[in-house]
């Protein structure tokens, strides 16, 4: 996590933007410290609506802040339970049975049913099913862990894409402004491989596999990649799998190899001996 702000004043009023915070996955048990201090009663924008963002905005509106969140585009939410089961528990398991067209069209009518219409609140779900974007897209969806309720009640604003920051505040794509305190980007991240791995036929310019899953795992000269499939703990662990398995066919070829030099010097050495 990268934290970091400008408080200069600007402007006859003196307003400003306090802080700036750039959040990643592992980021959010420290950025939850500063949220209990620094910015109760602080109008804060969360930049992203995945995972980090919803749980950012929940934790924020905890804490007495008020929390705007900017939605850019069409999101899956998802139930994080459903009868006491984990979702993503049940997803896996009618995998198993079920097409994917059909799984991707099960959840979203339990998750219809289960947390109700959310386009009202400004949240479109996509037309595309949440595995198959997934898979497609690398795009997760959210597991709603109490963000919703908040969105539904108000505490947690809902907002447009960006337009532009100006000193204190924010004008969003529909030209209505904020007055904000802090951003947080919860904006994801991108692959930079090919930045600083010397290659181009493995890896394509936008940081994944040119070879589609599952074959994306293998490079030359016992380069492997684990967990650029966009299809989370599964694809890394497929990956996983698969590079322990080749990683143990080639050990024991080269062992083979040791063995047959081996005997054919012990047998040179018999002969010359006789």
């Amino acid at each position: 996590m990268a934290s970091g702000g400008d408080r200069r004043k600007c402007g006859a009023r003196g307003a400003r933007v306090r802080r700036v915070i750039g959040v990643q996955r592992r980021g959010l048990a420290r950025l939850r410290l500063q949220v209990g201090g620094e910015l109760q009663g602080k109008r804060v924008l969360v930049v992203g609506c995945g995972n980090s963002g919803m749980e950012l905005s929940l934790d924020l509106c905890n804490h007495n802040a008020l929390p705007s969140m900017v939605v850019r585009s069409s999101v899956h939410v998802l139930p994080r339970e459903v009868m006491g089961r984990s979702t993503f528990e049940m997803i896996t398991l009618m995998m198993k049975w079920l097409p994917l067209w059909l799984v991707d069209k099960l959840m979203v009518i339990i998750a219809w049913l289960v947390l109700g219409n959310i386009d009202k609140y400004g949240l479109k779900r996509p037309k595309m099913g949440p595995i198959q974007l997934k898979n497609t897209e690398g795009k997760t969806p959210v597991l709603d862990i109490g963000a919703l309720a908040k969105i539904k009640s108000g505490d947690i604003k809902v907002v447009p894409g960006v337009n532009k920051f100006s000193c204190g505040g924010v004008q969003l794509v529909d030209g209505h402004n904020l007055e904000i305190d802090a951003v947080v980007l919860a904006t994801g991240y991108r692959s930079n491989v090919p930045s600083w791995l010397q290659e181009s036929e493995f890896f394509s310019n936008n940081g994944f596999p040119r070879a589609p899953f599952p074959n994306g795992w293998k490079g030359k000269a016992g380069l492997y990649a684990v967990g650029f499939t966009r299809r989370g703990l599964a694809g890394a662990s497929s990956d996983a799998v698969r590079i322990a398995g080749d990683i143990g066919n080639v050990w024991k070829e080269e062992t083979k190899k040791i063995k047959q030099k081996s005997a054919a010097c012990h047998r040179r050495c018999i002969s010359q001996q006789f």
